[in-house]
């Protein structure tokens, strides 16, 4: 099978955890409750690449303050369905010395990507760091570090839409899908 193939089967086959309206109201909602802890610190939102591209552009749309935006690429997948070691790959442009940060990632899933970009971001310099993920995942056990702003929580299946990929594609499907099976 090649992969458009792969991908139509993938989308027909797919469970819709939560609508884009659903995904929509979510943002509102972290979006007030960004502006009333952080709305009056100039911060940099700090967009986690590449799941956190439309997260973050449909958070900042909705935070009516003075904020910077940058990027930082560090991740675990590489297109792959499981992850591995963490390869750092874009580091921000702007100092993040004395700022208050808050990164934006699409998904919290095992937590180790986002505890060493949080990490990453103290040793730096940053003053306080906050973070803010589309969507929470439920699993059992542990995680290394807890998002600050969460817009849903979501059962442990593989995840697409709304910046979450399957091998890459599918960030830009609207609302929030399930894989049945990944192929």
């Amino acid at each position: 099978m090649n992969i458009s193939e792969e991908i139509e089967r993938v989308i027909a086959e797919a469970d819709c955890l939560f609508t884009e309206s659903e995904v929509e109201a979510a943002l509102d909602r972290m979006a007030t409750e960004i502006t009333a802890l952080i709305g009056d610190r100039a911060p940099l939102l700090l967009s986690v690449l590449n799941g956190g591209i439309i997260p973050t552009t449909k958070l900042a749309l909705r935070l009516h303050f003075p904020l910077e935006i940058d990027s930082i690429k560090a991740g675990r997948y590489q297109g792959e369905t499981r992850g591995s070691e963490i390869r750092w790959l874009l580091k921000p442009t702007i100092s993040l010395r004395g700022r208050t940060v808050l990164i934006i990632d699409d998904i919290l899933d095992e937590g180790i990507t986002l505890a060493e970009i949080r990490k990453y971001c103290l040793e730096e310099g940053a003053e306080s760091v906050y973070t803010a993920v589309v969507v929470d995942k439920k699993l059992n056990k542990e995680k290394p570090c807890r998002a600050d702003f969460i817009g849903l929580e979501a059962e442990d299946r593989y995840l697409f839409g709304f910046g979450m990929d399957y091998k890459n594609y599918l960030r830009n499907w609207p609302g929030i899908f399930a894989c049945k099976r990944v192929y």
